[in-house]
């Protein structure tokens, strides 16, 4: 099988050290070890989707009850109070960082 990738910049695939792009050890599955941008060549994070997303299935997350044990309930007067304690802010966005990702309303 053959996996083809296409960019804007193929030069941005220029690298000296080892291949990053490998196959899984899943079967039809890929594997950088890196990180991986979409629509945008400066990713910050394992990977960065400017723009949207579709996910056609499930996505596993930290905070999903799957991956939990030990769960319990708490003192909701307790839980109240530190809330009380956090601070609020609200912020804008800085333009050349909405530019980028696409955001009108800052």
């Amino acid at each position: 099988q053959k996996i083809s990738f296409q960019a804007s910049n193929p030069g941005q695939f220029e690298n000296d050290s080892d291949v990053v792009w490998q196959r899984g050890h899943v079967p039809e599955t890929i594997a950088y070890h890196g990180r991986v941008g979409i629509n945008t060549d400066a990713p910050d994070e394992a990977l960065v989707v400017c723009g949207n997303a579709k996910v056609m299935g499930r996505v596993m997350h930290p905070s999903d009850s799957r991956a939990k044990q030990n769960i319990r309930e708490v003192d909701t007067n307790e839980q109240l109070r530190r809330i009380t304690q956090m601070r609020l802010v609200e912020y804008d966005y800085k333009p050349e960082f909405a530019s980028v990702m696409g955001i009108k309303d800052t």
